[in-house]
């Protein structure tokens, strides 16, 4: 998959054609998954908890302001390696609460609102609060979401990535870097339209997917791709057909049921995370192409595999690497 920079020259100068964003001004008061965060200065010693947002706040320009980062599934993009070299990798899974405020951050985002939430796995905001920290969820998370429902949260809407851009958005502004944001979200926004019109001039009009992200155990069911989260989002955009409609984030579902609806394509996800054997990539495709019931269906036959970094799909800056990659193992379906 190829790796896109981010803010590149050509956006950069763009901006001088537009009116440039007026400056912070503090306090800035968010209104954040039903709770109200007051950022009182421009944040120094963030800690970012989650590879998405922390991916965020590089594209940004912020990694000076960063003291540290955590939960990653993926190597940083190349684009951000320098940064990332500089800024202390606390953990590569859930950091400890003491972890994360004995680096006295003036602002704390993370991409999952299991992580500071109700029974946040790092800590509840009112911890957070107590300490003065303005603690964050990405807006992804938690619109048209109940994360009180299932392991990862049920989603009550289909994933709607304005929400994305809301939250680039606002972590733009904690950091007093609007013009950086505005520059961000564009760019996106038009590689999405770019590869959406070249899926859709493909003309398939009953080509379907399922994406596999981990198992808990390769002799359990594995964790699929529900049928209104990001993947789910992103089938949809190339007009693939999820055979998952579980509402559930990543819900456990059977082989023998996909097998049965025996999707065109099959996406599976690669990650450094070795939480489940069924992290490794390479014990999927073995697994794939071994089990009497997986090795029948038409995707793994025809080797219609399309291997996508994790992190591509949740809702980050790398949806759209995922977007990409998806579209072009689209590729020969019709024939």
């Amino acid at each position: 998959m190829t790796t896109r920079i981010f803010l590149t020259t050509a956006v950069a100068l763009g901006l001088g054609q537009a009116a440039l964003a007026a400056p912070t001004d503090y306090p800035l008061v968010i209104d954040n998954c039903g709770h109200q965060v007051t950022i009182p200065a421009r944040p120094d010693n963030v800690v970012s908890i989650g590879q998405s947002t922390t991916e965020i706040l590089y594209a940004l320009g912020q990694a000076d302001r960063m003291a540290g980062t955590a939960l990653w599934f993926t190597p940083v993009l190349p684009a951000f390696a320098e940064d990332d070299a500089r800024v202390d990798r606390i953990s590569d899974d859930t950091p400890s609460f003491e972890s994360v405020v004995n680096r006295r951050p003036g602002f704390v985002p993370t991409m999952f609102a299991w992580m500071i939430g109700d029974q946040g796995a790092v800590g509840t905001r009112r911890q957070f609060a107590d300490l003065g920290i303005p603690a964050y969820v990405m807006p992804t998370d938690c619109q048209g979401k109940d994360n009180s429902v299932g392991a990862d949260g049920t989603r009550l809407a289909p994933f709607d990535i304005a929400t994305l851009w809301d939250g680039i958005d606002q972590i733009a502004r904690v950091m007093d870097a609007q013009d950086a944001g505005q520059a961000l979200i564009a760019d996106l926004q038009a590689r999405e339209v770019a590869v959406v019109e070249r899926a859709r001039a493909m003309d398939l009009p009953d080509a379907s997917a399922a994406v596999w992200f981990s198992s808990a155990d390769l002799a359990l069911d594995p964790y699929m791709a529900g049928g209104m989260g990001v993947p789910a989002w992103m089938m949809d955009r190339l007009g693939l057909r999820n055979v998952v409609t579980s509402d559930e984030e990543w819900p456990a579902v059977g082989w023998e049921t996909i097998a049965r609806a025996d999707p065109s394509v099959l996406v599976i996800a690669r990650m450094d995370r070795r939480r489940f054997p069924a992290d490794d990539v390479e014990a999927k495709l073995r697994f794939l192409k071994t089990d009497p019931v997986t090795r029948r269906m038409t995707a793994v036959r025809r080797d219609r595999i399309v291997i996508l970094d994790a992190e591509a799909l949740h809702p980050g800056i790398r949806m759209i690497d995922g977007l990409e990659a998806l579209a072009a193992g689209m590729d020969g379906l019709s024939e």
